[in-house]
């Protein structure tokens, strides 16, 4: 004998499937959508955001802060479109990367000591966004 399933049991199983099948990707666009807008993302200890900014204003930005902080074993590198610089500041490796991704449009991407730390990290955001403004 057959058992009939009735609809109060399908209806929540088919939208459970449905949302959890469209939330990772509206995540992910949203992410990237935000992304310039000022919005910070905190990824596998490192904090993300772009700046409306050129390439090269960024980078003369990131430079100024990390000689603001004093930092020691400086080693900056940078190539068309990617740059980077690696110091140590307060006794914690910082390496700072910046990417190209429009004229006017500039990924920067910070990472303090092994593991990573949010509000360090926000902290040297604050004074590059202090610099480019």
């Amino acid at each position: 004998m057959v058992k009939r399933f009735n609809n109060s049991c399908i209806l929540p199983v088919v939208i459970i499937a449905l949302f959890l099948a469209g939330c990772a990707p509206l995540i992910v666009g949203g992410a990237a959508v935000t992304a310039g807008a000022g919005t910070y993302v905190y990824v596998q200890g490192e904090l993300k955001t772009d700046y409306p900014n050129s390439f090269e204003e960024v980078w003369a930005a990131c430079e100024r802060v990390v000689a603001d902080m004093q930092a020691i074993d400086v080693v900056p590198s940078k190539e068309i479109g990617n740059a980077r610089i690696e110091a140590l500041i307060d006794n914690e490796r910082v390496r700072i990367s910046v990417q190209y991704k429009s004229k006017n449009l500039t990924n920067v991407s910070v990472r303090v000591g092994v593991l990573g730390d949010r509000t360090a990290s926000q902290r040297i955001h604050d004074k590059i966004a202090a610099n480019l403004s």
